[in-house]
Order: C-alpha cells, then sequence, then structure tokens
C-alpha cells in the first residue's frame, strides 16, 4: 500500500514538473527563423558581407540573409568559446573592422 501510494505520488510530482517546462524559448522573444532551414545558419547567404565594414546594421542583415537566428562580430584578437551553434553566424573582421570571413558556429 505504501509504495503505491509513494508511486503515485512520484507520478503526480514529475507530471506537475513536465507542465512547468517549456522545451525552449516559446516566449516569442527571438528573431523568426527562415521557412527554410528551421533557423539554422547558412553562411553562404551572408557571403555579401566580405569585404565590406562590419556594422550591427551589417550584421543584422547578414544574420536574416543567412537564416540564423543570432549572429556576431569576431575581432582578430576576441576571446571565444569552442561551442559549435548550428544558429549562429559569425562575422570575422581584420584590424582595419573589414569582414574577411563568414561562417556558422
Amino acid at each position: 500500500m505504501f509504495r503505491t501510494r509513494a508511486y503515485l505520488a512520484t507520478l503526480a510530482v514529475a507530471a506537475v514538473l513536465a507542465g512547468c517546462s517549456t522545451g525552449g524559448n516559446a516566449g516569442g522573444d527571438a528573431p523568426a527563423a527562415s521557412a527554410g532551414n528551421d533557423g539554422r545558419c547558412e553562411a553562404s547567404g551572408a557571403d555579401f558581407a566580405i569585404g565590406k565594414p562590419g556594422s550591427a546594421e551589417l550584421l543584422e542583415q547578414a544574420r536574416k540573409a543567412s537564416g540564423s537566428q543570432t549572429a556576431r562580430i569576431l575581432k582578430p584578437h576576441d576571446v571565444v568559446t569552442l561551442e559549435y551553434r548550428s544558429d549562429r553566424l559569425n562575422l570575422n573582421v581584420d584590424e582595419q573592422g573589414k569582414v574577411t570571413r563568414v561562417n556558422c558556429g
């Protein structure tokens, strides 16, 4: 009898906790993903940025063109993590601030 009650109580707690889980960002504050790629980065869509001065406006245009959820500008001596994110676009710039490389990660 005690085991049955403990089992049911555990099941109830699990059900309550599962109801609290969002499973991701459902708040709507993330940028909308392109219809064709589920928010994954396609760097070739942002190739137009190569040779241009890195700016917030260019970054946003490149992010949209690549279908990425997020984007960042990486300067020559920036410290970056080794994590790979398929939804992130990187614009690598040189010492003068011009985009030299476009990649995902």
